[in-house]
């Protein structure tokens, strides 16, 4: 029952609703009494040779005016609690979504996407269950078994009554035990299922991957096994969930007979008449309901508890990126200072970036290079907020970015990762996905400055063309330059491209580049890159090894060095050359 103490918050805040939900079963079950009592009257009667057609017509449009009233009550109480347990599993939707939307990066690192949809499906469904089915199941057989115990009581004979429920205890017995094994079975089967949907949700998305390498039936074979676990698993689950409805019936089974036997003795024995013993047999049967619905609610009670308490450990996790609620509400502008002395990732003793200093002026282009695993992408990372366990500062504008709320830093930066992402819609919608209002004037313009604007016109549905889950009908060029006309369209401060420029040629870099740098002359850009060429005619080009600033200077000065740079941009050069010669 403490699934139901864990979401009194709910219940609290919508008792008008379940007051109503609640009078409608009670309406329900009283107005259920009156035709199996209507019935033992017209049996005995028949039995006495009294039944007269008015009697008769009486009866029936009593019975009549019961149903329709039963209908009415039956529907005011499932529009009721039905409906407030959708709402329940409304409220809880969007609060985690909502939740996934403030977390942070370790957050993600530490939940996979399968994992994180499970609890958004089946949990979700099954706490939806325990506010819908679980308080009918709870009421229900609290009202219905109440009222027509009372009937049974009053209307027919105490003593029958009292020998004829003495097997109802052991439903309660039986449902403790095995709920509280239910409870750890689902918990697991839960679980599996997360397991599952991640293996899923992994291979569909790596289906190219797993193609090219021909790696079809491994990969088959394994999520056969992971099939084959989870049924395990839940087989157990199903196995304690079928044992409530055979004791149950041998219980009710139990009571049919001591009715049979004892109501028979009472009927021979002119204590009770026989029209009393057909209605107590018509009780008894409504008795039936109430007693299964103890056993769902058992069983619908730790399904419901489990799911809660999976999400709550969701919910309960917290952002390490704090938004501060009364931070700099300005969008900010101006130059970029880093100033970091040290940054470890989370749960990793080794320092990922060490004494990290640079400054890019507003309308400067700074240059990041450095082996893969060097530390580029960590740079940005924590300009972009996504880590904030760092020593020193990063100050944009000259304020400190953790000044600043979330919602005015991150519109003024435009980010291109280097894995490109595109939602399943209009090249259109894609650029204009950061604003939506934008014109098409606006969207063509964005896709002028990204080199991508002849490609578009020539497609059959132009703007209108969709591409797909995650872009999957474009190239990979044409995915990065998507995205950099999305990171345009909004005009940002600080343009931030992270390996964006690795799946183009090099006649389409240089033309981006140019058109990057005849249009953000009054603004900043960080450029991270593989490949040199990318960065070569930045104001500034830091070389990064193993978390540090091992080279720095301009594209000349780190050749006269005759460092990593100048090694590396004259390979680059020669394979350049050769793949020339070779084409």
């Amino acid at each position: 029952m403490s699934i139901f103490i864990k979401l009194g918050w709910y219940f609290k805040q919508e008792w008008k609703i379940y007051l109503v939900g609640l009078c409608g079963l009670l309406l329900t079950a009283l107005l259920a009494i009156i035709p199996p009592r209507i019935i033992g009257v017209l049996v005995d009667a028949i039995h006495n040779g009294k039944l007269s057609a008015k009697y008769l017509l009486i009866m029936l449009v009593v019975l009549t005016v019961v149903a329709f009233g039963q209908y009415g009550a039956r529907y005011m109480w499932r529009t009721a609690i039905w409906g407030e347990a959708a709402k329940l599993e409304k409220v809880l939707r969007n609060r985690l979504f909502w939740h996934y939307t403030q977390m942070d990066h370790e957050f993600f690192q530490h939940y996979r996407t399968g994992d994180l949809m499970a609890h958004a499906t089946n949990d979700l469904s099954a706490i939806q269950r325990v506010a819908g089915g679980g308080i009918l199941q709870f009421a229900d057989s609290m009202i219905t078994g109440g009222t027509t115990l009372i009937a049974m009581v009053s209307l027919i004979d105490w003593r029958l009554t009292i020998i004829a429920v003495l097997p109802i205890p052991l439903l309660a017995v039986m449902a403790r035990y095995l709920g509280s094994k239910i409870h750890i079975a689902f918990r697991d089967s839960q679980a599996a299922f997360s397991r599952l949907n991640n293996k899923a949700e992994e291979s569909i998305t790596g289906i190219k991957v797993i193609k090219g390498l021909g790696q079809q039936q491994e990969d088959i074979k394994d999520f056969d096994d992971q099939v084959a676990t989870t049924i395990n698993i839940n087989r157990r689950v199903n196995t304690l969930d079928s044992l409530f409805d055979p004791m149950t019936t041998m219980i009710i089974s139990l009571s049919y007979v001591i009715t049979i036997v004892y109501g028979g003795y009472l009927v021979t024995s002119n204590q009770i008449t026989i029209g009393s013993l057909v209605s107590f047999v018509s009780y008894l049967a409504m008795m039936i309901w109430p007693m299964f619905a103890v056993g769902m609610l058992f069983n619908t009670l730790e399904r419901g508890n489990a799911s809660y308490d999976r999400v709550m450990d969701l919910l309960n996790q917290q952002s390490h990126v704090i938004d501060d609620p009364h931070g700099v509400d300005q969008k900010p502008k101006g130059e970029v200072d880093y100033d970091i002395e040290q940054f470890s990732y989370p749960d990793d003793k080794r320092s990922a970036l060490k004494d990290i200093h640079f400054e890019v002026p507003a309308g400067k282009t700074i240059g990041l290079v450095g082996r893969v695993g060097s530390g580029k992408s960590t740079i940005l990372r924590l300009i972009l907020r996504q880590f904030d366990n760092y020593q020193g500062t990063i100050k944009f504008g000259g304020i400190d970015i953790k000044h600043y709320k979330m919602d005015d830093l991150i519109p003024a930066i435009g980010y291109v990762p280097q894995d490109t992402f595109l939602f399943s819609d209009t090249i259109r919608e894609n650029i204009r996905f950061a604003q939506p209002d934008s014109s098409q004037e606006k969207v063509e313009e964005a896709a002028q400055k990204s080199d991508l604007f002849n490609q578009i016109k020539d497609l059959p549905d132009g703007y209108e063309t969709e591409v797909g889950e995650e872009g999957i009908s474009l190239s990979g060029g044409q995915r990065q330059r998507l995205s950099i006309a999305r990171a345009l369209l909004i005009n940002p401060e600080l343009l931030i491209l992270d390996d964006a420029l690795s799946a183009v040629d090099a006649e389409t870099e240089t033309q981006i580049l140019e058109n990057l740098r005849a249009e953000r002359q009054d603004k900043t850009t960080i450029i991270s890159a593989h490949r040199l060429s990318s960065v070569m005619n930045a104001d500034e080009i830091l070389v990064i090894n193993d978390g540090k600033i091992t080279e720095r200077g301009t594209h000349d000065e780190l050749m006269q060095r005759g460092g990593w740079y100048k090694e590396m941009f004259e390979r680059q050069e020669l394979e350049t050359k050769v793949k020339g010669g070779n084409s």
